[in-house]
């Protein structure tokens, strides 16, 4: 038993977080998703916007503690009206709404005068961008027809990403990729992640999408591309603002933002894959 517990230490001292909470919080992240998009839809949308305003509050809390003075219940709002004009009216829906804001909130930050105005109005618009705008994206995939296939692919190129990644960078991981930004991170570990969501997103993109696994190959290469460029971003803005955790809401995980960054990035990319499937495909 103490050999076990030394085994379990020594691999979240190399990872950087706690393996077995990890793993029971990451599948029933996964229970829930699965079981709202096949099931009830709406329900799945709900849950996915408190995920976004979850990570925004932790955002925005960040931010203040760090004099970049956002308001977070405007935040709230306008993302909450993003995301449910992308659920409603898709693109245009996200597009207009997310223009909209920046605009009004804007002016609202124009009200509380000119002292620090680029500054807070920098961070308002990240904020309403990071984590707001690119989540519409996850409601764009998941309205659609194929709502379901979409969203259990995007889950499949994330978790296999980032579970593949974590074995083969716990386990040969030897040159750190961004030492600067994510210490943890090795080539080894990307090269891992790469190699095995591609073969994966090939196999789902022929059994859910039915279309050809070099397509998928190709969909899975972007997707870890587009994750590890999520992952790198959120850890540079926790260094930029002198965190280890962006929260403390997911035992394992650190904050809701830690768990999403790669989900937000990657959503955009593949949706972008999607459309072009359609048009050209």
């Amino acid at each position: 038993m103490s050999d076990l517990h030394s085994i379990n230490e020594a691999i979240n001292k190399k990872a950087g977080r706690k393996l077995i909470p990890s793993i029971i919080v990451g599948l029933a992240l996964l229970a829930i998703i699965f079981t709202s998009i096949a099931f009830v839809p709406i329900l799945f949308a709900a849950f996915v916007l408190t995920a976004v305003l979850l990570a925004l509050h932790e955002l925005s809390t960040a931010f203040n503690a760090r004099e970049i003075k956002v308001n977070f219940p405007q935040l709230l709002i306008a993302t909450t009206a993003m995301i449910t004009s992308a659920w409603f009216a898709g693109l245009p829906g996200l597009t207009i709404s997310f223009v909209a804001s920046v605009i009004v909130l804007f002016f609202l930050q124009l009200l509380r005068g000119t002292e620090g105005f680029v500054k807070q109005a920098t961070g308002t618009a990240f904020a309403l961008m990071y984590p707001g705008f690119i989540s519409g994206f996850i409601f764009l995939l998941a309205r659609s027809g194929d709502g379901f296939a979409y969203i259990c692919v995007l889950v499949f190129i994330v978790g296999l990403n980032d579970t593949f990644a974590y074995l083969t960078g716990v386990l040969i991981g030897k040159h750190p990729m961004a030492p600067k930004i994510s210490p943890k991170k090795t080539w080894e570990g990307f090269i891992g992640g790469l190699l095995f969501t591609a073969l994966g997103t090939a196999l789902t993109f022929d059994y859910w999408l039915e279309r050809d696994y070099w397509i998928g190959a190709l969909a899975g290469v972007a997707g870890v591309l587009a994750a590890t460029v999520g992952d790198l971003i959120e850890s540079a803005i926790k260094r930029d603002l002198a965190l280890k955790d962006m929260g403390t809401v997911l035992p394992g995980h650190g904050g809701m933002l830690d768990r999403i960054d790669s989900a937000l990035i990657t959503a955009p990319v593949f949706w972008g894959i999607i459309e072009v499937l359609k048009r050209f495909g």
